[in-house]
């Protein structure tokens, strides 16, 4: 099975993040410019002609399609790199992927998904993937 990762974190905090799934062997991603606010309804901000109120904030979005058992150690890579401890640090959303193509070959899901130096050739070393 595969999993889509939704990770909307601090416009700051995305260097540590790609630098941390790039350890770990996640090699493709795509990054978003979104806005937005959680709970905290946004934030009040002091200038020099009085105070101001912003309740869509400036964040990105990061989308990774993995699988499944690569899932919890993305996941906690995305949460460590990312945590500054403050309201706003963000949200992971985590969704089944029913298929998955590659336009210029046409290989589909697993294959799809399939990158030299991935997550996946990591886990088994030099002769690729564990076998389940």
């Amino acid at each position: 099975m595969t999993k889509k990762i939704e990770a909307i974190i601090r416009e700051e905090k995305l260097n540590d993040v790609k630098q941390a799934l790039r350890e770990i062997g996640i090699v493709g991603m795509n990054v978003i410019e979104v806005r937005g606010h959680g709970r905290q309804g946004g934030i009040e901000l002091a200038a020099r002609t009085g105070t101001y109120y912003v309740d869509m904030l400036s964040k990105i979005q990061l989308n990774i399609v993995l699988s499944d058992h690569n899932v919890d150690k993305t996941v906690e890579t995305i949460i460590k790199a990312a945590r500054t401890g403050q309201t706003g640090d963000g949200l992971i959303f985590v969704t089944p992927v029913d298929q998955v193509y590659r336009i210029r070959t046409g290989e589909r899901d697993k294959e799809a998904l399939s990158y030299e130096g991935d997550i996946d050739t990591r886990r088994g070393g030099k002769n690729g993937p564990k076998k389940a």
